[in-house]
């Protein structure tokens, strides 16, 4: 902890790239764990329900499976998020990378918020392009669908979907140009969001998982712990 906080005071501009793992501690299940997403038995594996071409052929089963466990409303931002956008506040933390979709850091107060995988809050008719709330789609019966007759889609990157080529530069540019980088939450296994990683340029690379990563042999500073442990003394 000493060697962390040294390294983030001495930091002028700090980015934090995270996972799963950042939203666990509000309840939020992750995907890779034992009791992760993927390791739960479902009619279709989550990895074929969560793709676009099964959203396409079944999109009544995968509203049926969306609904059930990637509803985030009803959980709150924890230790992490709340420490996260105290550091923005005081001009430290430049930008958070997340591949989070539940919205948390921005409940939590952080702005400049990259999300890689989209957004659970905004949803978009596919016939018209009008914009729903999460709301809407949650507390819908069955297809949600648009006032003009349209099937809404959340604007989630599937299996099979590109990463928005805008946000994508975002992230490689705040990852290639700050001081301190802080990995957490994540696995690093998930392409091509794990590749950022090797845009970062400086000396600070730190990494906090529960469990290794294929980068520790290349970071500055390991810590093995949940975030929450980490976050509540800085």
């Amino acid at each position: 902890m000493n060697h962390l906080k040294e390294i983030i005071n001495k930091s002028k501009s700090v980015v934090f790239f995270g996972g799963a793992g950042v939203s666990t501690e509000s309840g939020i299940p992750d995907f890779r764990s034992k009791d992760g997403l993927y390791n739960q038995q479902y009619k279709y594996p989550p990895e074929e329900i969560l793709s676009h071409t099964f959203f396409i052929n079944h999109t009544a089963e995968f509203y049926e499976f969306y609904k059930a466990k990637m509803n985030s409303l009803k959980y709150e931002p924890n230790i992490t998020h709340i420490k996260l956008a105290e550091l923005e506040q005081k001009g430290i933390l430049k930008a958070i990378v997340t591949q989070n979709i539940d919205g948390l850091h921005q409940e939590a107060g952080s702005k400049n918020v990259l999300e890689l995988h989209g957004s659970v809050h905004r949803n978009y008719c596919m016939k018209c392009g009008k914009f729903y709330d999460a709301e809407y789609v949650f507390n819908s019966v069955g297809i949600p669908k648009c006032i003009c007759g349209g099937i809404i889609k959340p604007d989630v990157v599937l299996y099979e979907e590109s990463l928005n080529e805008d946000i994508l530069e975002e992230a490689i540019y705040q990852i290639s140009k700050c001081d301190t980088l802080i990995v957490g939450g994540t696995s690093l296994t998930v392409y091509p969001a794990s590749g950022l990683i090797r845009y970062y340029n400086g000396n600070n690379l730190i990494l906090i998982n529960k469990d290794a990563t294929s980068f520790d042999n290349v970071a500055n500073l390991v810590i093995k712990d949940n975030l929450g442990n980490i976050f509540k003394n800085i």
